[in-house]
């Protein structure tokens, strides 16, 4: 498929909450042009079209042929068919998280992008949140990492648990830290609303001797997005949801406290700019399906652990 790519072409699949929000930033991007959306959801269609003046479709494959890339924003059980059928079209896809429901879909869409020379983005937006960014530089070997991510009933993404809904956010962050095999993982969980665990906790223990403690839950009367990792003769305080992040530092025997500066920046709005200069670049995307897969593989034995204990 050749086409005219001055303007990069793109699409939205799925434009429920958060589809219709990347319907907007495409829209308002001056590096590409929206030129539709899709939804089998007459109401989200309908609304989304009115509101930024695109042409809406009922079924995907009504874009083939006019698009260079697209998001797909589909509930998860559909991300492999969909996503295979644009990347089969030779289109650029950017999958929400989580990627896929089975690791053989995920290894299916890795090897048709690898085969088209597509590039293939999933989206795991803390990569891209600003406080996040601005401790990179200072987080070397962590010791003990802990992540508190809680959120009050969404009554949305109820077709996956709470570790593939929220927790698998902070999985991919703490491989991407911690730079050593996985050795042990030990977790629980339970249902409350929903027939997925609602609230789960994973304890994840690495070959250097690293530990993470991940607790995620979306029945909490509260939000939550933290994260604190320990290294040596420091600890940092990261949260994700206020864009702040400081350093705690021993100095002899005293600790001093450093709010880092950042600039506070929409990290979904940074996600998908990144996605759009990796297809005009041709480069790598920060999480490719590669990637994202790694986190999908610990997500699933974490559900899988969960799920056999509830069992019996």
């Amino acid at each position: 498929m050749i086409f005219d790519m001055s303007k990069l072409k793109v699409a939205v699949i799925g434009v429920g909450h958060l589809g219709s929000i990347h319907a907007k930033i495409y829209k308002e991007s001056p590096n590409c042009e929206l030129v539709g959306v899709c939804d089998i959801n007459p109401q989200h269609l309908n609304q989304v079209c009115a509101n930024l003046g695109i042409a809406g479709y009922t079924n995907h494959t009504e874009l083939f042929g006019k698009v260079h890339a697209v998001s797909v924003a589909v509930p998860t059980a559909l991300h492999q068919r969909i996503a295979a059928d644009f990347l089969n079209k030779g289109v650029h896809t950017l999958v929400e998280k989580p990627f896929t429901l089975t690791l053989k879909e995920a290894d299916g869409l890795i090897k048709i992008a690898a085969r088209n020379k597509l590039i293939l983005q999933v989206g795991h937006i803390e990569r891209f949140n600003s406080a996040f960014a601005a401790t990179l530089k200072i987080i070397k070997i962590p010791k003990f990492i802990e992540c508190h991510r809680l959120s009050t009933f969404p009554n949305r993404s109820l077709d996956v648990g709470a570790v593939l809904d929220i927790m698998i956010h902070d999985i991919d962050i703490v491989l991407g830290l911690v730079n050593s095999p996985l050795k042990k993982i030990e977790s629980v969980g339970v249902n409350v609303l929903t027939k997925f665990e609602d609230i789960a906790n994973a304890r994840l223990t690495f070959k250097n001797g690293c530990i993470a403690n991940l607790t995620a839950s979306r029945v909490s009367d509260e939000t939550m997005r933290k994260i604190r990792i320990f290294q040596e003769d420091t600890y940092i305080s990261l949260d994700y949801k206020n864009a702040e992040a400081s350093v705690y530092r021993k100095t002899g025997l005293q600790i001093t406290k450093e709010n880092l500066p950042i600039e506070k920046e929409q990290p979904l709005q940074k996600e998908l700019e990144s996605f759009i200069s990796c297809v005009a670049n041709n480069s790598e995307p920060l999480v490719s399906g590669t990637v994202a897969r790694e986190a999908l593989a610990v997500a699933l034995k974490i559900q899988k652990q969960i799920w056999l204990k509830n069992r019996y």
